[in-house]
């Protein structure tokens, strides 16, 4: 989709904690483009970014010829081409990320019985302890890691404690890296042209 803008830079309509803009904006790092953030407030979305995109959910990405990409997947294929494990990632976005959310706001779900969410989660959780690897850093494991991390926090005692030791490495070498660090810093405002 193309919409005509007076953009001189690319920008991405991003939220700090959401784990697709978190892998948006990694993705955009390691591609070194040059861009800008605009950091939404979730309850007050500017109006000019339902305007480029009328889902209204970040991430949304304006390139600097006016491009408009608004699926986090499609910003990291347009950075860093589609050189990822689709079905791994299409399982993390449909199957863990519904069980995610059941743990996280069951509240969100008053009818359904979210009791077996997070049992359901660590299915994928036990499935990745199988085959990540920290000494090989992929494109995939950018896409998938901002959803484990989101898993672990919502309680770490929880998730320290299971039999994975390779996805808690995998998690902490992720959660220690200057990239992610970099993209979660609240000053982070982009990569400036040079």
């Amino acid at each position: 989709m193309n919409k005509k803008t007076n953009i001189s830079d690319t920008i991405i309509y991003s939220f700090r904690r959401c784990p697709y803009a978190m892998r948006a904006r990694m993705g955009l790092v390691i591609a070194n483009i040059p861009f800008e953030i605009i950091e939404v407030d979730l309850k007050n979305k500017p109006a000019e970014m339902i305007e480029f995109s009328s889902k209204a959910t970040v991430p949304v990405l304006v390139t600097s010829d006016g491009r408009v990409i608004d699926e986090s997947l499609d910003i990291i294929s347009w950075a860093c081409g589609d050189n990822f494990d689709h079905n791994l990632v299409m399982e993390n976005d449909g199957y863990f990320k519904r069980n995610l959310d059941r743990y996280k706001y069951p509240n969100r779900y008053e009818d359904e019985d979210c009791s077996d969410a997070r049992d359901n989660a660590e299915v994928f959780l036990k499935k990745l302890n199988t085959i990540v690897n920290i000494k090989q850093t992929t494109l995939t494991d950018i896409c998938i890691f901002p959803f484990v991390r989101q898993c672990a926090n919502v309680d770490r005692i929880w998730f320290d404690a299971l039999p994975y030791p390779h996805l808690q490495q995998w998690l902490d070498f992720h959660i220690n890296r200057e990239l992610f660090r970099m993209i979660f810093d609240k000053k982070f405002k982009g990569i400036l042209k040079n």
